[in-house]
C-alpha cells in the first residue's frame, strides 16, 4: 500500500531545513520533482524544533475532534523530540458569534504566518437561512483563496478491521487505495457573478463555471507528480461533452502528458466516474478533476472507508515553509452539531490529518508513519467510536468509546511502538538518527 498523500520530493527535500533556513515562499509547482516516500530513518527536522501551528477548533463537533488530535500529536512530539506552539483562532459560526463575520483579516493573517493550520469544522445551523449574505461556510473559501490553497488531497483507504463498516461489499474494498486531487481555488465556487436576480419572468439565478489555463496546467502537474511517485495511473475527471471548461481541462491533460511517459492516463466523465467509484473503486489511483466534480466524488469516495470520520485531507499551495508546503489540514466531515458536545464523534479522520500535515508541512515522514500505524493498532484493539459500530453493531472484542477515549487508545498505541521501536534498536528520529 501507498504512503498516503506523501509529497513530492522537492517538498520533502525542503524540509531538510530548520527554523533558520532558507525558505522559497512562491516556488511553482513546475519546480516539483519525482515525489517519492522520505526515507523514515532520517530525521527531516531539528530534533528540538518548535513548530507554529494556527489551530481552527471551528464549530460543532470540531472542538471535540482537535482536542484529540492535539493530544495525538503533543504526545508524538514527546516521543520524537520536537515541540508545538498552538495559536488558536476563531473562523466559522463561533467568529460570527464573537466578531460579527465569520473571519477577520487578523485571524487570516495568523493561518498564513504559521508553518500550517490545523482545522475542525465549521458551520453552524442558526446561520442556515438561504437569504442570509453571510455564513460561516463562506470564512473556508476565503481562506482556500488567501492563503492560495489550491489543491485539496483526500487519500482513500480501508482499514482491514473496517471493511464489514462499508456499505459496499467487502471484496470490492480488496486493494483500495486512491487519492484524490481536488482543484480547490476555481470552478463555480469561486466564479462571478453568483447570484439571483428578479426578472420581469420571474426570479432567476447564476452561477459562473470559470477556469485559467494556469489554474487547470498546475493542479494537473502536481497530480501527475503525485501519481508517478504511487502507481503511476492518473484518472482525470470531466464533463467534456457538455462543459467547455471541461474540454479545456482535457486537452491541458494531454498537453501535460508527454512530461510523464511513465504515467498512464485516462479520461472519465464524471457520471461515469461515480460509478466505477462504487463498483470497482480499487482501479483507481490518482484521480484529478475541478472543484465541484472533486467536492462530491471525494464525499462519495468516503463511504468505501465506512465512515466520514476516517477520511483526513490536506490542502496546499505553492507556499513553502522551512519544513515543507503551507497547508491547512481537516478531517472531510462536517460540524455535525447535532452531537456535538457528546462525546460521540470520531476523531480519527482529525487525527489522520495531524500526520498529513507532519508528513506534508513539518517534514516528519516517519513520525505521521508512526500515528497512522498507531490508528490501525488502535482499530485492530477493537476500539470503535459510535458510528463505526452503527454500521455493523456491536461485535465481539469490541471497545465501543468515545471521542476522547479513542483519541487515548491512539496515544497508548503510539507508544507502545514507539517503545517497541526503540528495544529492537529501530530507526528513529531524535537526535542522532540522521
Amino acid at each position: 500500500m501507498t504512503t498516503p498523500g506523501q509529497p513530492p520530493n522537492s517538498v520533502a527535500a525542503g524540509a531538510s531545513r530548520g527554523r533558520g533556513g532558507s525558505s522559497t515562499e512562491g516556488e511553482r509547482t513546475s519546480d516539483v520533482r519525482e515525489p517519492r516516500s522520505a526515507d523514515p530513518t532520517k530525521a527531516s527536522a531539528d530534533p528540538e524544533v518548535t513548530y507554529r501551528l494556527a489551530v481552527v477548533p471551528g464549530d460543532g463537533i470540531g472542538p471535540e475532534v482537535i482536542a484529540g488530535g492535539r493530544r495525538v500529536l503533543e504526545a508524538a512530539g514527546r516521543l520524537f523530540g520536537f515541540r508545538f506552539e498552538w495559536h488558536k483562532v476563531l473562523i466559522g459560526g463561533v467568529a460570527m458569534d464573537a466578531y460579527g463575520v465569520p473571519m477577520r483579516d487578523e485571524d487570516l493573517a495568523a493561518c498564513a504566518a504559521a508553518d500550517a493550520v490545523y482545522f475542525g469544522a465549521i458551520g453552524d445551523p442558526k446561520y442556515d437561512d438561504p437569504k442570509a449574505k453571510v455564513r460561516p461556510e463562506q470564512a473556508l473559501l476565503a481562506m482556500r483563496k488567501g492563503l492560495g490553497l489550491y489543491a485539496n488531497l483526500r487519500p482513500v483507504t480501508v482499514q482491514p478491521v473496517l471493511r464489514g463498516s462499508s456499505p459496499v461489499r467487502e471484496s470490492l474494498l480488496e486493494g483500495v487505495d486512491m487519492l484524490i486531487v481536488r482543484e480547490l481555488t476555481g470552478g463555480l465556487y469561486f466564479g462571478k457573478p453568483s447570484e439571483q436576480r428578479d426578472t420581469p419572468a420571474g426570479r432567476e439565478v447564476v452561477d459562473t463555471l470559470i477556469y485559467t489555463e494556469g489554474e487547470i496546467r498546475r493542479v494537473v502537474k502536481l497530480a501527475f507528480e503525485l501519481a508517478r511517485g504511487r502507481r503511476k495511473k492518473l484518472t482525470s475527471v470531466d464533463k467534456a461533452n457538455v462543459l467547455s471548461s471541461s474540454r479545456l481541462w482535457r486537452t491541458i491533460v494531454e498537453e501535460v502528458k508527454p512530461e510523464y511517459p511513465d504515467v498512464t492516463v485516462e479520461h472519465r466523465l464524471v457520471d461515469a466516474c461515480a460509478m466505477t467509484l462504487i463498483q470497482r473503486p480499487a482501479l483507481f489511483d490518482v484521480i484529478v478533476t475541478e472543484n465541484l466534480f472533486g467536492d462530491i466524488l471525494s464525499d462519495e469516495a468516503s463511504v468505501l472507508a465506512g465512515s466520514l470520520g476516517m477520511l483526513p485531507s490536506a490542502s496546499i499551495g505553492e507556499k513553502r515553509t522551512p519544513f515543507g508546503v503551507h497547508g491547512l489540514y481537516e478531517p472531510i466531515h462536517g460540524s455535525a452539531p447535532d452531537i456535538a458536545g457528546k462525546d460521540v464523534a470520531n476523531p480519527l479522520a482529525t487525527i489522520l490529518s495531524g500526520a498529513m500535515m507532519l508528513r506534508w508541512s513539518l517534514g516528519r515522514p516517519a513520525v505521521a508513519e508512526a500515528i497512522e500505524a498507531a490508528v490501525g493498532a488502535a482499530l485492530a484493539d477493537g476500539y470503535r467510536t459510535p458510528d463505526l459500530v452503527a454500521a455493523t453493531g456491536e461485535q465481539p472484542g469490541q471497545k465501543k468509546v468515545g471521542t476522547q477515549a479513542m483519541a487515548d487508545a491512539v496515544v497508548t498505541a503510539l507508544e507502545a511502538g514507539a517503545s517497541q521501536k526503540a528495544g529492537a534498536g529501530g530507526p528513529g528520529e531524535r537526535a542522532g538518527a540522521r
